[in-house]
């Protein structure tokens, strides 16, 4: 199972990036529901994280609509 699920890792990394983002949906809502709380409390974790390191001034945030422009930047090259 394993070289299987390499080979197919290794084809869903060759897909497009729009491609790639379709399948990681798709399988993300295949996921069994019973972990949903588990992975919505490592989801608040992280984002309490990014809320804490940007109050204690450890990391330079963006406007958005700057972050936005980079985004569109990276998927146009």
């Amino acid at each position: 199972m394993i070289s299987t699920v390499e080979q197919i890792t290794e084809e869903a990394l060759a897909l497009p990036s729009e491609a790639r983002a379709l399948l990681a949906d798709r399988l993300v809502e295949s996921l069994d529901p019973t972990e949903d709380g588990y992975v919505r409390q490592l989801w608040v974790k992280e984002a309490l994280g990014r809320r804490d390191d940007i109050r204690a001034g450890r990391v330079q945030t963006i406007p958005g609509d700057e972050a936005l422009a980079r985004v569109r930047r990276a998927f146009t090259k």
